[in-house]
């Protein structure tokens, strides 16, 4: 279980991404990691891993390089950004707490499958230590609202480190895209489903050959009331527990049943 609370004032804090070591979301999760505790350690991959789910490089060496006093960046997933600092870099004396992100769009529904935000956290709590994924939804052509998630992911973090979960538990937590006065509070909610599934677009290349591109992403249009969707449809910002342990029970005793 989590120590509960987890001073972080005095704690070791991991900080991972998805979306590179030069994202503008870890720079600001570098900044509210900085405004809780002294002790904050960076390890990011080198290029953007967007939805490159929990993978491993098993089939290549990786390079690590060190970028500045307790930062560093690897050639890797952001699986291997929290493995090779654990079991590497901060060999010495592992993170207290793990946080990935900010995501540059958000982490909702079924994104949690493929996105390297939610498995940096994954990651870490496989390796048994309490670790949160946040990501920053947005909606148009216009900038990010950074200022948003700066303004009340410290309170959230705290919030949750207050408490004592399971092992096998990571935090996934979504900013919605209105300025920070506009967030309508926090709300713990299930993993939602999407209505609209991401689409397979035909098209062609300069020379007339033919291409298929993955995109005309999922809608965020849910019916799901007490959804993390729903939740972010509504200006607030979600928390939700995900558990690593994937084993659907009411199946699994039915299936003793037949195999009895």
């Amino acid at each position: 279980m989590l120590r509960s609370p987890l001073d972080l004032t005095g704690a070791r804090i991991l900080l991972a991404n998805d979306d590179g070591i030069h994202a503008p979301g870890l720079e600001a999760l570098e900044r509210v990691a900085r405004s809780l505790s002294d002790d904050v350690w960076v390890a990011a991959p080198e290029t953007e891993q967007s939805a490159t789910s929990h993978s491993l490089t098993l089939r290549r060496p990786l390079r690590i390089r060190h970028l500045g006093p307790q930062r560093y960046t690897i050639d890797g997933t952001p699986t291997d950004c929290v493995l090779i600092a654990i079991k590497k870099i901060m060999a010495d004396r592992p993170p207290d707490l793990v946080l990935s992100g900010i995501n540059h769009g958000g982490n909702l529904g079924e994104d949690v499958t493929y996105s390297g935000t939610v498995a940096a956290a994954m990651e870490a709590a496989l390796l048994g230590y309490p670790a949160i994924a946040l990501s920053l939804l947005r909606r148009g052509d216009h900038d990010y609202r950074w200022e948003t998630a700066e303004r009340h992911a410290a309170s959230v973090l705290r919030r949750l480190t207050g408490l004592a979960w399971p092992r096998d538990v990571l935090m996934n937590v979504n900013f919605p895209d209105v300025s920070a006065d506009e967030v309508k509070g926090v709300r713990v909610c299930r993993q939602g489903r999407r209505d609209v599934d991401t689409q397979v677009i035909d098209g062609s290349d300069p020379s007339g050959r033919p291409y298929v591109w993955v995109g005309n992403y999922m809608s965020d249009e849910t019916s799901q009331v007490g959804s993390d969707l729903a939740a972010i449809a509504e200006d607030a910002i979600s928390v939700t527990p995900l558990h690593l342990d994937l084993t659907h029970g009411e199946t699994l005793e039915r299936l003793a049943g037949v195999f009895a």
